[in-house]
């Protein structure tokens, strides 16, 4: 099955959305989630939530000055046998479920898409084959909208891939049923001057299980993610992956919260970025909420960025917030550095040749990451884009 959609940007009138669940969480520093625009103040830079990010970089999209021009972008969508996959307007009470824009330019995203795509795995259905989502940026400013949507104890492994130019705001919804297991592999592999600015909202059923693998490599001027995380029943656990290879010039941003609101879940976060050239700046905020009712949660983060060369620049900031004591287990770390000398030393004194040395060091470094994401043909192309950054830097 196999569908073609144009996402054009739509007008900047807020929609009627239906919610069944929500998060009432963004930050204790931000606005309340809201699907109006008018709710959220034009940023300044100034503001928590976007004092790392580049505003005149975003191309209008965070003061309502962008609208649709050019082509947007195109989504097509390979799907296997008993996945149904629909093109639905604003209308359709699937939009909005897994959680409320936390940011002004999620908010212009709900508010300016008019098409939206839905991809529905039924109840039991266990797919051996990966869903494949491909966005095309073809120039211009575009607003989208995906809902991924599993029934109780499906089973579903998605790919989508980001590439061409394009001024992309978009929010992308997962909803899981009760017992469903759900693998997203998200890539931003953009042309050099691409913008692109998303929410992925995850709502996590009753012992289901979600596992979400974010990789930002190649071009694109400035990518900022917000993956974001709540449970409707006890029993759910989250994995939040997330790989990302910084060059000169560019900025991106990898912001996440995990809301625990319900008792007895689980979640793991573990992002690894590598950074080179002059001006290459990477961000990573890892914000953890442990709410008052979710006694019994289990929980830990970590980040860790190797500086490739002088002139990069990392931001990392670990957050966890508890409010209640009867927890299994918290914790966060945080670790910047440059290539360990002592390794370097070690393989070459074993006849390495220093540049394929720094080449298996980070090859190291990335390949706990790059297994998770348990399909060959991604990961063979993954670990052929750090090759070929690699090349780029010595």
């Amino acid at each position: 099955m196999a569908e073609a959609q144009n996402i054009p940007a739509g007008s900047t009138t807020a929609g009627s959305i239906a919610v069944a669940a929500e998060s009432t969480v963004a930050t204790r520093m931000s606005a309340p989630p809201s699907f109006d625009v008018a709710d959220f103040p034009v940023p300044h830079g100034r503001e928590e939530e976007w004092r790392f990010t580049p505003l005149e970089r975003l191309r209008g999209l965070h003061d309502g000055t962008a609208v649709a021009t050019g082509e947007g972008v195109k989504v097509d969508i390979e799907a296997p046998e008993g996945v149904t996959v629909e093109t639905v307007g604003r209308d359709d009470e699937r939009l909005g479920r897994a959680g409320k824009p936390v940011d002004r330019v999620a908010a212009q995203a709900y508010s300016s898409f008019e098409k939206a795509s839905v991809v529905t795995v039924a109840k039991d259905a266990v797919l051996t084959e990966p869903i494949r989502i491909a966005v095309h940026g073809h120039g211009g400013t575009a607003f989208g909208h995906q809902v991924i949507e599993l029934g109780a104890f499906a089973e579903a492994v998605v790919v989508i891939d980001h590439t061409g130019d394009a001024v992309l705001a978009a929010n992308v919804d997962y909803v899981l049923g009760d017992g469903a297991k759900l693998t997203v592999v998200s890539v931003q592999d953009w042309d050099e001057k691409a913008v692109h600015v998303a929410q992925h909202n995850a709502l996590v059923g009753r012992d289901a299980s979600f596992k979400s693998v974010v990789v930002t490599f190649g071009g694109g001027d400035v990518v900022r993610i917000h993956p974001r995380v709540a449970y409707a029943a006890p029993g759910g656990e989250a994995e939040l992956f997330g790989l990302y290879f910084t060059d000169a010039g560019q900025h991106q941003e990898h912001r996440l919260l995990v809301d625990h609101n319900t008792p007895h879940c689980k979640s793991n976060v573990a992002y690894k970025g590598a950074l080179q050239g002059e001006g290459a700046h990477a961000v990573w905020i890892g914000d953890v909420l442990i709410q008052a009712a979710a006694e019994g949660t289990d929980t830990y983060e970590l980040n860790r960025n190797l500086v490739l060369t002088d002139g990069a620049r990392v931001d990392s900031v670990p957050n966890l917030e508890i409010e209640t004591g009867e927890i299994a287990g918290a914790g966060h770390a945080s670790a910047t550095g440059r290539f360990d000398d002592e390794q370097l030393f070690y393989l070459m004194a074993r006849g390495i040749p220093e540049t394929e040395a720094r080449r298996l060091v980070v090859r190291g470094f990335f390949a706990e990451l790059v297994q998770q994401i348990g399909l060959p043909d991604v990961q063979e192309r993954l670990i052929a884009k750090i090759e070929a950054e690699l090349e780029a830097s010595v």
